[in-house]
């Protein structure tokens, strides 16, 4: 009798042991800012993780613009044209590259692009800071001529600023733009943002594409300073390219539930006039993928990925990132450039030299993801292509807004997260920039 009164305590303060156990291993303690719903049960992780996935399609260099000489330079030029870039570095070089393409089309010689000082991205570097001029020249050669300086008789003449913002195909430029260069003989331009290169001829085409991919390189100093970087970083490693700054969540118009204090205030400062969506609009912005990931949600995609939480992870990222708890809760071992270097030589870096690091890096990396298909993001993928280098996936915004609005949670969430990324990794979506590149079936 005695045994059989003290075996009932000792169950129930097991059973209740059992049960608290239990309960922490199916529902850890919530990271700091997160989504209740945003959490990770350990019996999802059990799938191998997304790379080692056989991919059944990938983009490759197009074959026609790797051979050289695809027309001869015409001898005579029609003129002078400089390109002029504004934004960030990834901006300025896609305008750059276009600009190369543009001058081609219209039988110019280019002049050194111009980067216009921008207070807005704390950056006075220009072209000449960033990449190898020499270089740049040497592989233009037979694609597009390029200069160092201006013959006499124009060299002390600013060009004809001539507007492009319309332009979209070749008849455009050749119509509108080409009577001016043939007029004045030194004109700039900053290429239209929706070009229409398909509507180029090949040799416009591939001088593009050869400006991008083959003819642009760092400067030897920043060179070895983003060498530098990359050798300090633990391998293997992840570059992750997140995008959840006050100005970008400001530019997006859209709105998130449980923020920090200071986050939400450096958010409405950046706003400025504008408002964010409400109602319906809100609702169809962000299910159109139009609204950055939150640290905290990228760390649930990565999780349904099945990126394992030790991977090191090198955040390619600029200063002001708002929420970093929601990540590095999850993922512990994050690194950044700011971590890893120190000294003078960057300390002193502006903008695009900084920029530049991140994107050595990124096109290094043993494997790559972005939250915002951005300039950086298109560059990076591309190159990553040319480099035969295919762990990359930028990811999806517009399924997990959507996912998420159909009240998907746990489980169900990262099943269908999981199944969109593995369709577009094992197709080769989103890997490449189309114009130069051609998909190959495995």
């Amino acid at each position: 009798m005695i045994a059989s009164t003290v075996r009932k305590p000792l169950f129930g303060v097991t059973l209740l042991v059992f049960s608290l156990f239990l309960l922490l291993f199916f529902f850890p303690p919530l990271p700091f800012y997160s989504d209740p719903s945003l959490t990770f049960n350990s019996s999802l992780l059990e799938r191998h993780e997304i790379w080692s996935l056989r991919r059944l399609a990938e983009w490759r260099p197009c074959n026609w613009w790797l051979q050289p000489q695809i027309h001869v330079l015409p001898a005579q030029t029609n003129g002078y044209i400089r390109v002029d870039c504004y934004g960030g570095l990834n901006q300025m070089r896609r305008d750059l590259c276009d600009g190369v393409g543009v001058a081609r089309l219209l039988n110019a010689t280019l002049v050194l692009p111009k980067f216009e000082v921008a207070a807005y991205w704390n950056e006075s570097s220009g072209f000449e800071d960033v990449f190898d001029v020499d270089f740049f020249i040497q592989q233009s050669k037979g694609f597009v001529n390029v200069v160092k300086e201006l013959p006499i008789e124009i060299a002390s003449k600013d060009p004809v600023r001539v507007d492009c913002s319309k332009r979209k195909g070749q008849f455009d430029y050749v119509e509108t733009v080409l009577p001016s260069l043939l007029k004045h003989g030194y004109i700039s331009i900053t290429p239209a943002m929706s070009q229409r290169r398909d509507r180029y001829p090949l040799y416009a085409k591939a001088a593009l594409c050869q400006a991008c991919y083959s003819a642009l390189r760092l400067t030897s100093t920043l060179e070895k300073k983003a060498l530098e970087l990359l050798q300090a970083i633990p391998k293997p490693f992840l570059s992750l390219h997140l995008r959840f700054e006050p100005d970008m969540v400001a530019y997006s118009q859209c709105e998130y539930a449980g923020l920090s204090p200071a986050s939400s205030k450096a958010i409405e400062a950046a706003r400025v006039d504008r408002k964010p969506w409400t109602g319906e609009t809100a609702r169809i912005w962000r299910n159109r993928g139009k609204c950055p990931l939150t640290p905290n949600e990228t760390a649930f995609i990565l999780k349904a990925l099945a990126i394992p939480g030790n991977t090191t992870i090198y955040l390619a990222a600029g200063d002001g990132l708002m929420e970093l708890e929601g990540l590095t809760s999850v993922y512990t071992n994050v690194v950044t450039k700011s971590s890893l270097l120190s000294g003078e030589d960057f300390t002193t870096m502006h903008g695009n030299t900084k920029a530049a690091l991140d994107y050595y890096v990124s096109i290094n990396s043993d494997s790559y993801m972005a939250t915002y298909f951005g300039n950086m993001d298109k560059m990076v993928a591309a190159m990553r292509a040319f480099k035969g280098l295919y762990k990359t996936i930028l990811l999806n915004r517009k399924a997990f807004a959507l996912f998420t609005s159909q009240g998907l949670k746990g489980k169900e969430l990262t099943e269908a997260l999981w199944k969109v990324h593995r369709d577009d990794f094992i197709m080769g979506r989103g890997s490449a920039l189309p114009d130069c590149f051609c998909e190959f079936n495995l």
